[in-house]
């Protein structure tokens, strides 16, 4: 399919209750953009109807012949799209395809563009409204950028540039973050467009619990992967200034250091040590 612009990639597991309608909203939404388009919809092996469903929509879908994932199924689209910009969003109709031009708008310009959701439609909101909060805070001062909204599904990026990342992502639903992280730990050109979420079609795959924990250290890896020194440098040094404190009360209570305080002392440097090295590691291993 020659001349094709931008690929709509729709990563699915049993959404036979929405993909259609999620079809159909891609499809008027495009109409309206100038680009030339495809939509590409990524089966993660499906027990219902969800292939068929799609195949009838008369647009191309891919089914993995086994379950992978979400950042496999997102992986698998990645490769395939024939587009050099490519759009994602979830296949549970909880996004509105309507705001697919207004990420597209601001191409060429940014590398990256993402839906920040204005509010929290999924299950068990108590639970994962603080914890998404704290994560994206988290990830908001380890890679010193301001984050609307980490875990967006709807997303557009450039294909060149994901393909260097493709190795970061996981299987999980934590990919999409790790997308995120990965073009603003680079340097990339990074925006945010305030964007509707409704209320998903069909149950939830989301584990509140198991997939929380895979955000959170999906967060970690990406910073170890890219700026160590921003983990590795305020640990060392709160270390270190434990080891002030605590020589200082040695040397008041007994007149001398302890081996206690030579090993924060030691530790400090160590951690100091390791952050130099795999921020010399991964400088090297992003040059190109």
């Amino acid at each position: 399919m020659p001349g094709i612009e931008v690929s709509v990639v729709i990563p699915v597991y049993n959404e036979e209750a929405a993909i259609g309608s999620v079809i159909q909203e891609v499809k008027r939404a495009m109409m309206g953009d100038p680009r030339s388009f495809e939509i590409l919809v990524i089966d993660d092996h499906s027990s219902d109807a969800t292939f068929e469903k799609a195949k009838a929509e008369g647009i191309r879908v891919i089914r993995r012949p086994v379950r992978g994932g979400s950042g496999a199924a997102r992986r698998t689209g990645i490769e395939a799209a024939l587009g050099a910009i490519i759009v994602m969003l979830d296949g549970d109709g909880s996004y509105d395809a309507a705001d697919i031009p207004k990420l597209l708008a601001h191409f060429p310009e940014y590398d990256q563009v993402n839906g920040a959701r204005t509010s929290e439609q999924g299950t068990l909101r108590w639970l994962r409204a603080p914890a998404k909060w704290f994560i994206r805070k988290l990830a908001c001062y380890l890679t010193s950028t301001h984050i609307p909204d980490l875990n967006t599904g709807l997303k557009s990026f450039k294909k060149d540039i994901m393909m260097k990342y493709l190795w970061v992502l996981p299987d999980g639903f934590s990919c999409v973050s790790t997308m995120t992280l990965a073009f603003l730990a680079n340097g990339y050109a990074v925006k945010y467009i305030p964007t509707q979420y409704r209320k998903r079609i069909g149950l939830s795959k989301f584990h509140p619990i198991k997939d929380t924990l895979a955000y959170l250290a999906t967060v970690l890896r990406m910073v170890m992967y890219f700026k160590p020194l921003r983990i590795f440098l305020p640990a060392s040094l709160a270390i270190f200034i434990l080891f002030l404190a605590k020589s200082f009360y040695s040397f008041t209570v007994t007149g001398s250091l302890q081996e206690s305080d030579i090993m924060l002392f030691l530790t400090a440097v160590l951690l100091a040590a390791l952050g130099l090295m795999a921020d010399l590691i991964a400088t090297y291993q992003n040059r190109g």
